[in-house]
């Protein structure tokens, strides 16, 4: 596995749509290195699983991609992400330096094939190992992603929701790549599950990957993230340590703070309003119809400074 890192620089997303343009994912910078996890959190619609889509060329047509993100490190060339041609992405990038757990493990796993076989296809198809090989390196990846081999032989429709997760976790792992990309893998799942799934993950950064965990399960994120991200509207907002973020002193942004306050085990106070249309986004901060400390210094968009992007950081200096 390369010991790597990932650099995203003010990437943009925009759609292009008959009526209207959608700005998906607006200036997005951060860093990423092998053995650290970044949890991006933020409600639906935000951009988190754009802006993952956007690193590994997933993107529909009509998407229009701008800024930079450069996957580089180990003994491999650096690559620029955004722009690639589709066949440096397929044969060198996707399941090879970049692997992606999705949201639904029925879009990774074939209903009409077992795990098993899927597992060596893919084995095949990344390693090209001697077929007396293949085998052993498939219930090799799947015991690294704490999936049974006695389970191997059975169909995605005869496994639990947190079975199917591990299946689809395995495959991700069978080019050994040093990112993983987690999107929402948690969806769906109780908690007992959640807490296996989170751990799993844990110790994939803590053996040497580097996790980008796309999520809205705050509890998810608490488990195992070294980094949060908080993204609004397309943008980061606030970027800080997970030790930061869920500690006393708690993050500066009224909109991750209002994320936190709705948690069951806190104050169970939902942030007021809806976030808005990507199509139709205010002028100035997004986030100040919702905001209880917005002024007219919020007519401008505030710049990101020092992890924050807030003209009010926990209502301070209101004026």
């Amino acid at each position: 596995m390369d010991v790597g890192s990932l650099l995203v620089d003010r990437l943009t997303v925009r759609f292009r749509l008959p009526t209207a343009e959608v700005c998906a994912v607006e200036q997005v910078s951060f860093g990423l290195v092998a053995g650290e996890c970044l949890a991006l959190v933020g409600e639906s619609g935000c951009g988190k699983s754009v802006l993952a889509a956007a690193l590994l060329g997933l993107l529909p047509a009509n998407a229009l991609v701008g800024g930079r993100a450069v996957l580089g490190g180990g003994g491999d060339e650096a690559v620029q992400l955004i722009g690639a041609p589709e066949r440096t992405l397929a044969r060198t990038v996707r399941g090879r330096r970049i692997g992606l757990v999705p949201q639904s493990p029925a879009a990774r796993l074939t209903p009409v094939r077992t795990v098993r076989s899927q597992l060596e296809e893919t084995v095949r198809e990344l390693l090209c190992p001697e077929r007396a090989l293949v085998g052993r390196i498939a219930e090799r990846v799947a015991a690294r992603a704490a999936y049974p081999v006695d389970h191997l032989d059975r169909y995605p429709h005869q496994l639990s929701g947190g079975l199917a997760q591990r299946a689809a976790v395995a495959l991700a792992l069978v080019g050994d790549p040093w990112l993983i990309i987690a999107d929402e893998p948690t969806t769906g799942l109780d908690r007992a599950l959640v807490e296996r799934t989170a751990d799993e993950l844990r110790r994939l950064a803590d053996a040497g990957h580097a996790v980008l965990l796309v999520t809205h399960d705050l509890v998810a994120a608490e488990r195992i993230a070294d980094r949060v991200a908080v993204m609004y509207a397309g943008r980061i907002v606030e970027e800080t340590s997970a030790e930061v973020f869920f500690g006393a002193a708690g993050p500066r942004h009224p909109y991750a703070r209002g994320l936190l306050a709705a948690l069951p085990e806190r104050e169970f106070v939902p942030i007021p309003g809806m976030p808005p249309e990507l199509s139709a986004l205010p002028a100035g901060c997004a986030f100040a119809a919702r905001c209880e400390f917005a002024t007219k210094a919020c007519v401008r968009v505030p710049d990101f400074v020092a992890g924050l992007a807030c003209h009010h950081p926990r209502g301070d200096d209101r004026g």
